[in-house]
């Protein structure tokens, strides 16, 4: 009998797990994109220059192909692709249309509001001249961002309207769209929770959180400029239960299925939870790598069997057990890629996994957002104190050297 074939959307260096995962699974894999030199690729069956946000193109590959199965691993270009293709070809996946809401800010902030669901108020534009027209109407600060960019990327917080042109030109060039948001701050207590989750047949059925780490206006990057994120969370069972139950009612006002989620959620200082992200596909910056040291939950191995229609119904909520950061590759000066620092000490007691982008000669620039990343390094420790130390003070212990 032959082996089901997948179909991978993208082949980056992120993305590599994902396919690897599905080759350990005798699967026979599929990528495809735009970028040929992509190193996934080289790990996959076959591979096709097609587009992955190209959604007439990959169906038509897909049917050509008769695959059983597609998946987006980590990206959001693509998920409504891997939706409009399973939804055509009458495979496993989620509506269409609820992927897409959840992709573009703009439409999933005036889903939540129609709904009901907590939200701050917000507003999405087209012309950056309307926005400059409108700011009366937003209590400052604000935040200014692209409807469909991720990892804090052309994000900008605004305290004045003076400031609001220069932050929405940044963020339009950071959108594919052409589109941005203004919504009003929301003032959070303790660290903002970041992490993935999964839902089966409409149930949630896992999270895994962790404290999401930004840039603080003292450092040399910007403030609110994603940097990693630390496990365990440090909410209380009484504030992930409330996380909890506010997705599960997301998920089923979506009408999603089997699917894995990249989270973002802001408990404000009364413990209201606000649903920044639910991105509808396993989170970036090796996540799922993480929770499966935190955890031992493989959300890969998940994602690839509901991509298949197969059954899920054996994963469950999990403790976390121990300390894990995953931290960005990030330099404070510009200049050419020479080679990664480590501290001898945090190489060989905490230092899990080097995942880095660059090599000699390549451009660097001093970290502003997560473009400017060249990849993830994932580490632990033996205690909170620890793991609050390294964070606090990752620079002493990991430095990018550049000529």
């Amino acid at each position: 009998m032959s082996a089901k074939k997948i179909l991978m959307l993208g082949g980056a260096m992120q993305q590599i797990p994902a396919i690897k995962t599905a080759k350990t699974m005798g699967l026979h894999v599929i990528t495809c994109d735009y970028l040929p030199d992509n190193p996934g690729h080289k790990y996959a069956d076959e591979y096709y220059n097609v587009s992955t946000t190209d959604l007439d193109g990959v169906l038509e590959l897909s049917m050509r192909l008769n695959i059983d199965g597609i998946v987006a691993y980590a990206s959001d270009p693509s998920a409504p692709t891997a939706a409009y293709v399973a939804e055509k070809m009458n495979l496993p996946g989620n509506p269409y249309e609820s992927v897409r809401l959840l992709t573009q800010k703009d439409l999933f902030r005036k889903f939540l509001r129609e709904h009901g669901f907590n939200t701050p108020n917000a507003k999405g534009y087209v012309n950056p001249k309307d926005a400059l027209e409108d700011y009366s109407r937003f209590r400052f600060p604000v935040m200014i961002k692209p409807v469909d960019s991720s990892g804090s990327k052309g994000v900008v917080k605004v305290f004045e309207p003076e400031e609001l042109s220069s932050a929405i030109d940044e963020a339009l060039s950071y959108s594919r769209a052409k589109r941005f948001i203004i919504e009003e701050f929301i003032v959070k207590k303790g660290y903002q929770v970041s992490g993935d989750g999964f839902s089966v047949n409409g149930r949630l059925a896992f999270t895994s959180f962790g404290n999401e780490l930004y840039a603080s206006s003292g450092d040399s990057t910007r403030d609110y400029v994603a940097l990693g994120e630390f496990w365990p969370s440090l909410m209380t069972h009484e504030q992930n239960q409330k996380v909890n139950d506010e997705l599960q009612k997301l998920i089923t006002a979506l009408k999603m299925r089997t699917c894995a989620y990249n989270i973002e959620v802001i408990l404000d200082e009364n413990d209201t939870p606000y649903v920044i992200e639910l991105g509808p596909r396993n989170g970036g910056s090796y996540i799922p790598q993480l929770i499966k040291y935190a955890t031992g939950v493989d959300l890969v191995e998940y994602t690839i069997k509901g991509a298949l229609g197969e059954v899920c119904n054996d994963l469950k909520m999990t403790d976390t057990k121990g300390f894990w950061s995953n931290y960005m590759i990030m330099s404070t000066v510009s200049g050419k890629f020479k080679d990664l620092w480590f501290d001898e000490e945090f190489r060989k007691k905490n230092l899990l996994e080097v995942h880095c982008t660059a090599i000699e000669g390549d451009e660097v620039h001093t970290y502003r957002n997560t473009s400017h990343s060249m990849g993830t390094i994932l580490f632990k420790a033996d205690s909170l104190d620890e793991m609050m130390n390294l964070t606090s003070n990752i620079m002493k212990y990991y430095k990018v050297e550049v000529y």
